[in-house]
This record gives structure tokens, C-alpha cells and sequence, in this order.
């Protein structure tokens, strides 16, 4: 559900390292309250890590986790994890862990991006944590060994071809599994939703605390609702900011479907924006009229599949695919509007040369590749028809020209070679009432139809506060101070709306 970039390791240890040291990682000696299995959990040592653009008293520890929770005793991963401690400690109520989005996202990073602005509206009140999930920023990773082609958001996102052919999604997604499968081993079999879960809790007993308070972002709401289900008792005041539709039938599967609708939704916010008289003295107008931008845009993205234009990256051309799949991720966030717009219009003239983003222009490293597919693989069997996912993707361009079929197309999960090692959670309304879900009306990652899905399994554990706009993530992350209101009241002084509430834009 994440844009992608490289990251800053703090610890990078290879799957082959892995390999030939699990059983012998290096942990604290100090010992933390025993966990439930009757295995101590080590205490974390902690270690000054400010980096750049991050809070200055940032920390970082290393946590050891079991492979296999069936084996607690047996080998070890290592996780990254940070925190940044209360400067009001009169103040201090708890710890609030920040759960990142993805599969990809790295929590330390996430502390580091959000960990000042965080402290500003908590005022003192949590200890912020965070960590790194299985395969991510410092933690343990592994590889699949994907060709560098592969390796394109292009390319691990299924756009099909000129005209809707799915031929090579096919060739590509089955050999990303048959890599994944050959070169991943136990490690990457262990890349799960539901192993993040446990390994919240192992950290949450390393911190020595009963109860956590969290804020999870995208396919963090899924980790903090599947943890809310299994661990309810510690659980303390839980916000879930952009959610997806949690039916365990369909995890992932039914999150990637839903962005055609949910680019429909959102374009207009663009449409808007790029017509906007505004920009005519910046030079970012596309359109005179908001209902011109849509097709406009969809006439250049055909006549780059068949005449791919040359960018600043030498050997990366910009094809109707990249312009579509650059218009995706910037539906995320407002601020990447003026990007696009000048990418369209770079793309319309025969003089200029278009300037790719970053994401588009350069492969993602095998090891931030390899997470984002074993996640979604490892937790659910995605279905093996080929012909049916044919099927599905004439449909949907057909429905959705914005994103032609790529969120209906096939995926390497067609092809897993490993079955879940076991089933989805089910999010049920049993637990404490003690949930504040936000949501965008207009989210083209995780949209309010599939949010709706999660509030109506929560049922009165949950209250949900809708805000009137567009883009992916609410708090600190919008502008909009009504829904920030809400997220930092509910957080600092535990009052939650009576019943769901609306923010207007």
C-alpha cells in the first residue's frame, strides 16, 4: 500500500549471513519479564542513532526474534527497533508504537520522518517506539535474486501490455516466485502478518510494559487490527489511519482491486488541480476545463505505448505505463501533483526531455523487492487460474482506463510454491471499545469503501472519523486540523467521538 525507496540500514545481514548464523545472533544478557512460552525475552540495549532529518535523542536497540514461534528456543532474527523517550516524564502516560505501512515500510524510519511532529502533538505523554518488520531497514532481510527488469515498480506492479495482454505478467510473475522460492529460504517464508504481530508483543514485553497505545498507517491498520484480535488485553488506545477491507478471503488481493475504483475517486482532486486557472501563470495547466484533464491524460498514456519517449535515465524510456503508474503514486499526496503535471507536460513536447521520479526511474533493491511480494504471498493462496485473471483484467480497463487493469492482473502469488503456513485473521468486534479509525473520503491506496469494511468488522470497538479529502494517510500528514484534532485528543486524553464524525475539508 506504500511508495517505495531505498533506505538507510542500521543492520544489514544477507540471506545467505542468515543462513549460517541464526542460531549463533548476538543478544543483550540482560533479561527482560519471561514470555508466556516460558522463554525470557531479552532486555534492549539501547544506543544513541540520530539521523539525518530525524529527532536529535533518537535510539536504536537490536531485539531477537524466534524464525518460528512454534520453535522459540531455536533461531533468531534480528529487528531493529527505536524510540524516542517522553521530555516530559511527569507527563508520561504509556508507549505508542508507530506501525509502518507496505509490506516494505521500515518503523524506524517512520519514527525518524514523523518522530518530532509526533512528540509535538503527544506533549509528552508516550515514549515513541518503533520497528523495523521482518525484511525491512535493519532487520534481518533476505533475497529472491530477481533480475534488475524485475525489479521496476513497473514490473512488481502487473500493468499489462499495450492492449491488455497479460502474456509476459504471466513469464515474470512465475519466475519472481520460482526466485522467491529458490533463493529466500526459512526467512522469507517467515515474512508474515501474522509473525509482525508476534513480534509486536515480543517487543512490547522487551519494553517491559503491559499495554501499548499504537498508530498504524495503511497496511499498518491491518498489523494493528490482526493485533488488537489476537492480543487484546494490550492493547490501550489504538488508531488505525487508512484502513483496508480486512476479508481474510481476500487480504491483498482484495487491497490491490480496489485501487481501480479508488484511482477513479481521487483523480479528480487532480483533474481539479491541474485546470486550475492558478496554474497557468506556473505553467502546470493541462486542461481549461477539469473534464478535459481525464482524457487528455489517457490519449498521451496510448501514444506512449506505442511511441515510448527517451528520459534523463539513459535506458529508461517513459511508456504509457510508467506515466500511469507515476500518476498512481502521485495520487498519494497533493504535493506531488506539480511532478506529474510537469512529467505530462515534458511528455507532450517534442523539445523536452521528461524527467522520471526516482521510484520510476531505478529498480527497488532485491531485498526491499523481495518483502514486498513474500508479505502478501505468504499470508493468503491467491488464485492459479491464468485465464481467469485474463478475464479480469479485460473487464476492469474496460471499467478503469485511469490504471488498465493492473490492479485486477496476475502477481507472483499465483505461482507461490509455499501455502500459508496459516489462515488470516478474521477482525471481529470482540474486544475492548478502545479503536479511532480516520480515513479519506478520497484515498486512492486504501479507499472509504474498503475502510467501511473494516469499521463495519469492528463494530462498537471502533469510531471513525471521515475527513472530506483526498490522498493516502490523514494524521500529520494532511493539513486537515479537525481529523489531527480528533487522532491527538483521542490519544492524549482518551475522549473518542460518541459516535463516528465527519471533518469537512
Amino acid at each position: 500500500m506504500t511508495t517505495y525507496s531505498n533506505r538507510a540500514l542500521l543492520l544489514v545481514l544477507s540471506a545467505t549471513a542468515v543462513a549460517t548464523s541464526l542460531t549463533a545472533a548476538t543478544v543483550p544478557t540482560a533479561q527482560a519479564a519471561p514470555a508466556k512460552s516460558g522463554v525470557s525475552v531479552p532486555a534492549l540495549t539501547w544506543r544513541p542513532c540520530a539521523q539525518p532529518g530525524g529527532p536529535a535523542e533518537q535510539e536504536c536497540a537490536d531485539l531477537p526474534v524466534p524464525l518460528d514461534y512454534a520453535d522459540p528456543a531455536g533461531p533468531q532474527l534480528i529487528l531493529a527497533v527505536s524510540r524516542l523517550r517522553s521530555d516530559r516524564p511527569e507527563a508520561r502516560r504509556g508507549t505508542l508504537i508507530v506501525i509502518p505501512g507496505g509490506p516494505g515500510g521500515a518503523g524506524v524510519q517512520r519514527l525518524t520522518q514523523k518522530g518530532a511532529a509526533l512528540s509535538k502533538e503527544m506533549a509528552g505523554a508516550y515514549d515513541l517506539v518503533g520497528l523495523d518488520p521482518r525484511g525491512t531497514g535493519g532487520s534481518t532481510r533476505a533475497n529472491c535474486g530477481l533480475d534488475e527488469d524485475d525489479r521496476y515498480m513497473t514490473s512488481l506492479r502487473s500493468w499489462p501490455e499495450p492492449g491488455g495482454d497479460i502474456t509476459e505478467n504471466v513469464v515474470r510473475s512465475r519466475r519472481t516466485a520460482e526466485a522467491c522460492a529458490r533463493n529466500g529460504g526459512a526467512v522469507l517464508r517467515s515474512f508474515t502478518t501474522a509473525n509482525e504481530v508476534r513480534d509486536i508483543d515480543r517487543f512490547r514485553q522487551a519494553l517491559g510494559e503491559e499495554k501499548l497505545s499504537a498508530w498504524g498507517v495503511s497496511y499498518g491498520t491491518y498489523v494493528g487490527a490482526a493485533y488488537a484480535q489476537k492480543y487484546p488485553q494490550h492493547t490501550d488506545r489504538w488508531v488505525l489511519d487508512s484502513s483496508g477491507d480486512p476479508d481474510p478471503a481476500r487480504v491483498a488481493r482484495g487491497w490491490l482491486a480496489n485501487m481501480s475504483q479508488a484511482a477513479d475517486d481521487r483523480f479528480r482532486d487532480f483533474a481539479a488541480w491541474a485546470s486550475d486557472p492558478a496554474r497557468e501563470a506556473e505553467g502546470l495547466r493541462l486542461a481549461r476545463r477539469a473534464e478535459d484533464v481525464r482524457p487528455s491524460f489517457l490519449l498521451l498514456a496510448a501514444k506512449l505505448d506505442r511511441e515510448p519517449k527517451a528520459t534523463t535515465t539513459a535506458g529508461v524510456a517513459l511508456t504509457g505505463n510508467r506515466l500511469r503508474q507515476a500518476l498512481q503514486s502521485a495520487l498519494y499526496s497533493d504535493a506531488s501533483f506539480e511532478q506529474t503535471a510537469r512529467l505530462v507536460l515534458a511528455a507532450q513536447d517534442p523539445a523536452a526531455t521528461p524527467v522520471l521520479p526516482a521510484d520510476l526511474a531505478n529498480p527497488l533493491p532485491d531485498q526491499d523487492a523481495a518483502v514486498m511480494v513474500a508479505v502478501i504471498c505468504n499470508d493468503v493462496r491467491w488464485p492459479a487460474s491464468v485465464s481467469s485473471y485474463r478475464r479480469a483484467v479485460a473487464a476492469d480497463r474496460v471499467r478503469h482506463p485511469l490504471t488498465a487493469g493492473m490492479p485486477a492482473n496476475i502477481t507472483p502469488c499465483a505461482f507461490w510454491k509455499d501455502a500459508p503456513a496459516e489462515k488470516p485473521t478474521t477482525i471481529t468486534s470482540k474486544g475492548p471499545s478502545n479503536i479511532l479509525m480516520i480515513q479519506n473520503l478520497r484515498d486512492p491506496a486504501t479507499p472509504y469503501f474498503g475502510a467501511l469494511k473494516m469499521r463495519e468488522a469492528l463494530g462498537d470497538r471502533a469510531r471513525l472519523v471521515t475527513v472530506d479529502h483526498g490522498g493516502h494517510g490523514v494524521y500529520l500528514g494532511n493539513g486537515d486540523a479537525c481529523g489531527t484534532g480528533k487522532v491527538t485528543e483521542f490519544l492524549t486524553t482518551g475522549a473518542r467521538p460518541a459516535q463516528d464524525a465527519y471533518c469537512a475539508d
